[in-house]
């Protein structure tokens, strides 16, 4: 059992940075590709961003690309989630996701997931 816990969440204006972090509990870290989702009120769930388990490569949805760095401490089970740029259609709540021994690239199914942060973006 793998259990992913994320903080960094908040209230900013439009235009400033926010960094999420997502810890995970066991030694199977180094070998999972991570991923970033977000919810917004009213929508479905959307890929944000993802990480190889190696951090050699990486995939971002369009309308964050430029803006959002995700990175990884394999030796601290954590991932971050580096937001820049804020737009108010950046709110909603930003769950981190793990595909354990991830066997392809990117990620088409991830097995374990986060409870969530909070993120809101005033204008």
């Amino acid at each position: 059992q793998v259990q992913l816990v994320e903080s960094g969440g908040g209230l900013v204006q439009a235009g400033d940075s926010l960094t999420l972090s997502c810890v995970a509990s066991g030694s199977t870290f180094s070998r999972s590709n991570m991923g970033w989702f977000r919810q917004a009120p009213g929508k479905e769930r959307e890929f944000v961003a993802a990480l190889i388990y190696s951090g050699s490569m990486n995939k971002y949805a369009d309308s964050v690309k430029g803006r959002f760095t995700i990175f990884r401490d394999n030796a601290k089970n954590t991932v971050w989630l580096q937001m820049d740029s804020l737009k108010t259609e950046d709110t909603g709540v930003y769950y981190c996701a793990a595909d354990l021994y991830g066997s392809s690239w990117p990620p088409k199914t991830y097995d374990y997931w986060g409870q969530g942060t909070q993120v809101t973006v005033s204008s």
